[in-house]
């Protein structure tokens, strides 16, 4: 996968076009995206599109919204030789680029993210899908984006909330991968500036690009990158979809990094000491989530519709070290509990 930085993006971008000569391009956006970076971008581009926007949130990464996006993409007459720009967040990214792999059989498609979250996982991968039910991600396609387009200043519309859910993926990266970048990374959290970050979001995308190519389409190694997630993802499902109280990804990721932590210490020889430095990092960013013992049955019941699933049986991603993990290991469900009691105090 291409990446570019900053303003080199615009360059790639027209050479592109030029190169590709799409008979229409669309941007979509959520009604987020559009308020706050659409007229930054067609500053900075000048290339002509039409825009196609949905309601903004996790909610609406569904079939009705993806239903809407081809109708518009129809109604608007996208063609096989349309080009597809997602412009925004994780949401943006998965469900613009699972209409334009779907829609007529595949349209090419741009991913700029605008979120921190988008810029160093989502967009990153070509995984593009919906949430079915009250599961996460159920349905949709690995289909690689053109290129990425990574342009910081976005993020200089994004809520502190939304920013640190992204900070939690960069915290996965060191966690499964590289030590010395999680040491970097709680550094450098309380006093960040432009080109630290910039810094910091290059190691991140490095470290997931090179996993993605060794296995892109997640027969081995590239399940490594759901560390925190088999949790994380039941509990952000829980909480948004049966509790109605809204919980950002990274949050919940960051909750199952702990509690995935405790785990790999009792069961993967993970250090007492990178134990504690784990949980002490995480919880000096993210507030502990409470849970009675009653939502955390329906959270381990969430766990079997997880992707890495195999013959029934919940497969998750284990540390050895801080900088190295294992996958498909399996854990008993009386430790679950255990852990859980262990993040929440």
């Amino acid at each position: 996968m291409t990446y570019y930085f900053e303003l080199d993006g615009i360059n790639a971008l027209n050479d592109y076009i030029a190169s590709y000569n799409p008979s229409k391009i669309f941007v979509i956006t959520d009604d987020n995206t559009k308020k706050y970076c659409l007229n930054s971008f067609q500053n900075i581009t000048k290339i002509k599109f039409t825009n196609v926007t949905f309601i903004n949130g996790d909610s609406n990464k569904n079939l009705d919204t993806l239903s809407m996006l081809w109708k518009e993409l129809m109604d608007k007459g996208a063609d096989r030789k349309s080009l597809i720009i997602n412009l925004g967040g994780g949401v943006v990214t998965d469900m613009g680029g699972f209409a334009a792999a779907t829609f007529k059989r595949g349209l090419k498609f741009i991913h700029i993210p605008t979120t921190l979250l988008g810029m160093v996982d989502a967009a990153i991968g070509g995984k593009n899908g919906i949430n079915f039910m009250t599961a996460k991600n159920q349905i949709g396609t690995i289909v690689q984006p053109e290129f990425i387009w990574i342009y910081t200043s976005f993020l200089k519309t994004l809520p502190q909330d939304e920013f640190i859910s992204g900070y939690a993926e960069m915290l996965k990266h060191g966690l499964i991968a590289d030590r010395s970048y999680w040491q970097e990374l709680n550094i450098f959290y309380k006093k960040l500036d432009d080109e630290m970050l910039t810094k910091l979001i290059k190691t991140s995308v490095k470290i997931k690009d090179g996993i993605i190519k060794k296995d892109p389409f997640e027969q081995g190694m590239r399940k490594l990158l759901n560390y925190g997630h088999t949790i994380g993802h039941a509990l952000e499902s829980y909480m948004n979809y049966q509790q109605k109280l809204p919980l950002s990804h990274g949050k919940a990721v960051a909750a199952g990094m702990i509690i995935e932590a405790y785990l790999s210490y009792k069961t993967n020889n993970l250090s007492q000491t990178d134990l504690n430095d784990i949980k002490q990092s995480i919880n000096a960013i993210y507030p502990v989530i409470k849970l009675p013992i009653n939502d955390i049955k329906h959270i381990i019941e969430l766990m079997q519709y997880d992707k890495k699933n195999e013959n029934g049986k919940v497969k998750y991603v284990l540390l050895n070290s801080i900088g190295s993990a294992d996958y498909n290991k399996e854990v008993g469900t009386s430790l679950l509990f255990e852990a859980f009691d262990f993040y929440q105090n």
